[in-house]
């Protein structure tokens, strides 16, 4: 009886060190079993002049790796280690190795790494990947077919480019300022065209039409374009009472946040806050361009609104005074147009509605696109006699003049934007400029284009 009682004990002793040891194991760090991370892509392409980035991380700490290259018929080892201060995180910038070469283009990255864990027969815990290399030391072959000759300070021009490349990642016209202008396909493949225009605010222009490959090359070249500066008119409006008390506060009412500002306040919002939120939602819809091929962009000269007389610039920087104090200042960044009360708008060139809604300050306001990133905005209008999405040819009634938003009298709010940036609408208004600007422009690049191989 004792006997089999020592077995009892002894065996009870032996299950509950093995489940002591079992419950250790399963719990502790060191025996942890979560595999290194290995972070690249599964494909990639090289141009051996930027170094190749890999990121190794664990959980616990790495121990070691090796990264191993290969080209078809040699390797070569490029990091091999032994960690002896555990680290969590391991970032790796393998440079290409000198003294090899790739002349199928292609090479393979063997990439293998292990932690400290003493899971696995005390081996550790290990990851490894295979990655795909293709070798790309070519940069992008761009060419300038035709551009306009210059360009005015708030206006727009024309240019047309080849850009080819088989690994090609993307490509835009880089200004001095900031602003990318992106091209649309035109006339056949690998040849692009693009609007571009200098805002009036900015005082110089330059443009450089820019590609990269997947691989990182870069190329570039100049657009020479000849800068025609102008200066702008300054307004100088003294606000009365009754506009700020009438115009102002009912367009005010609209927003909770202006509730118990006073008269200037209220102004303020709504020339300012109000007006750079209705700007920013014109410059997004405004600023797309379309990917289909273009074959063939006439324009005739837009005039929206017969018999109309210009009563507002464009460009006008306005100064806004009360009781001889300066409270505030904005751009007039259209043409304002008038006739008669609640005159026919119509669409001088057929186009695609991307906005027909009411906009604050601009009022009841249908946007078209016409192709190129080329916008027409109508602004204040009384009515609007299109929707949204809908096709209209030239010649269509798309709305009715008005005074919504702010606006006093009866008129049109003309404007005209280049991929987001509002230009000179006289320029779109003018047959001789069209025709040198941009159908000039297109006919020649098309004559080029034909006698490149």
């Amino acid at each position: 009886m004792r006997r089999s009682k020592k077995g009892l004990y002894l065996f009870i002793a032996v299950v509950a060190i093995i489940g002591g040891v079992a419950y250790f194991i399963s719990t502790s760090k060191a025996f942890e079993r979560e595999k290194p991370t290995i972070a690249i892509s599964d494909k990639i392409y090289w141009n051996l002049k930027k170094p190749i980035q890999i990121k190794l991380t664990d959980n616990e700490a790495i121990k070691e790796y090796t990264v191993v290259i290969s080209n078809g018929k040699q390797k070569k080892t490029l990091e091999k280690q032994i960690l002896n201060t555990p680290k969590k995180e391991v970032e790796l910038q393998l440079k290409a190795p000198a003294d090899m070469e790739f002349p199928s283009k292609k090479a393979e990255l063997e990439i293998e790494v292990r932690d400290r864990s003493y899971w696995n027969y005390f081996l550790g815990n290990s990851a490894k990947k295979s990655v795909k290399i293709y070798i790309d030391t070519k940069r992008p072959e761009l060419t300038l077919i035709s551009n306009s000759y210059a360009i005015l300070k708030g206006g727009s021009a024309l240019v047309v480019f080849g850009c080819k490349d088989e690994n090609l990642k993307e490509f835009y016209i880089q200004t001095n300022f900031g602003k990318k202008f992106y091209a649309e396909p035109f006339y056949k493949k690998g040849y692009y065209a693009a609007l571009i225009a200098w805002p009036l605010w900015k005082k110089s222009f330059r443009a450089d039409i820019v590609a990269y490959d997947k691989a990182g090359n870069r190329a570039k070249i100049h657009i020479p374009l000849y800068l025609k500066n102008r200066r702008y008119k300054k307004s100088i409006i003294h606000l009365k009472k009754s506009f700020l008390e009438g115009k102002v506060s009912i367009l005010a009412e609209d927003y909770p946040q202006t509730e118990g500002m006073d008269l200037i306040e209220k102004f303020k919002f709504v020339n300012e806050t109000l007006r750079e939120q209705n700007e920013k939602l014109i410059h997004t819809l405004t600023s797309k361009v379309p990917q289909k091929l273009l074959q063939k962009f006439v324009l005739k000269p837009f005039y929206p609104l017969k018999n109309a007389a210009p009563v507002a610039s464009f460009g006008t920087h306005r100064y806004y005074y009360y009781h001889g104090k300066l409270v505030s200042e904005s751009y007039h960044l259209g043409l304002d147009l008038a006739s008669v009360k609640r005159a026919s708008i119509k669409a001088s060139n057929a186009g695609d509605v991307v906005f027909a809604d009411y906009n604050g300050i601009y009022g009841n306001m249908p946007i078209i696109s016409h192709g190129l990133g080329l916008y027409t905005l109508y602004g204040h209008c009384s009515s609007i006699l299109v929707k949204k999405g809908e096709h209209v040819p030239r010649g269509k009634t798309i709305a009715k003049t008005g005074n919504t938003g702010l606006a006093l009298g009866d008129h049109l709010h003309f404007g005209v934007l280049v991929q987001g940036i509002e230009v000179h609408p006289s320029e779109w208004m003018d047959k001789k400029w069209i025709k040198v600007n941009i159908s000039d422009i297109l006919r020649d690049a098309k004559k080029i284009i034909d006698t490149t191989r």
